[in-house]
């Protein structure tokens, strides 16, 4: 069973870093939209095509998509994120420690 924990942690671990990752591209897409940014940089259009399928999901699914003229978006997705990493993550942590 150790085995079983052990892949569990490391799950675990890489669903953590990956959210945490993920956090932080929304962060900076967030950021570069105030400056209203060149739509054909590489760097732009790599922010969108990672964070818009997940941001328009929000903004479809809650239908607040711009609250007074803000997108409020990446903040609810920053929410889910924490809840995902508190959550998740830690329930994963938790049953890898009682298999051993």
């Amino acid at each position: 069973m150790f085995v079983f924990s052990n892949f569990l942690i490391a799950l675990a671990k890489v669903i953590d870093i990956f959210l945490n990752l993920y956090m932080w591209v929304i962060i900076i897409r967030a950021l570069i939209s105030w400056v209203n940014p060149d739509p054909f940089n590489p760097i732009v259009r790599f922010l969108r095509n990672v964070t818009d399928p997940f941001l328009n999901w929000i903004r479809r699914t809650l239908r607040l998509g711009y609250f007074g003229g803000i997108d409020i978006s990446p903040l609810i997705a920053i929410f889910i994120i924490y809840f995902l990493r508190y959550f998740l993550v830690n329930t994963l942590f938790e049953i890898a420690a009682r298999m051993r």
